[in-house]
């Protein structure tokens, strides 16, 4: 908002309140949704992917394997209304939430062996690595 400027201090101050706070993290929460972060783990034998998503249910989500590409999505649709004494409907309104995150998987996974569990808030999913894709770690002498 740098086109509006004020001489006066006051009128100043406001303005400046007003440039600053479109930009503030508390603003873009609550108006740019968020997909929930992810932990990804590489271990020896696995991958363990880790989605934050407090207060759903396992049967929120949608998991998804398309060839290479793993999809976890969430959408929730609510309603409210508020009816006068005859029964109208006065005020009528309507949230949505939901998010998508999708994940390329290379050749080292076996997709046949991913598994899910939603535990405390947290998705987990591990992801195995087919047998032939684990590397063994070898210490080469030198002659």
């Amino acid at each position: 908002m740098d086109t509006l400027r004020f001489s006066t201090p006051v009128l100043r101050e406001f303005s400046d309140f007003f440039d600053g706070f479109f930009d503030t993290p508390a603003f873009q929460r609550v108006l740019v949704p968020k997909s929930p972060r992810v932990n990804i783990q590489e271990k020896q034998n696995e991958f363990l992917l880790e989605m934050m998503a407090p207060g759903l249910n396992k049967s929120d989500f949608k998991i998804n394997l398309d060839k290479n590409m793993l999809t976890i999505s969430y959408e929730q649709k609510k309603s409210s209304e508020e009816k006068d004494k005859e029964g109208k409907i006065i005020r009528k309104e309507f949230e949505q939430s939901s998010f998508s995150r999708s994940f390329s998987l290379d050749d080292k996974i076996d997709t046949a062996g991913i598994k899910a569990v939603y535990e405390n808030g947290v998705l987990k999913l591990t992801l195995p690595k087919k047998v032939n894709a684990v590397e063994e770690v070898k210490q080469i002498e030198i002659q």
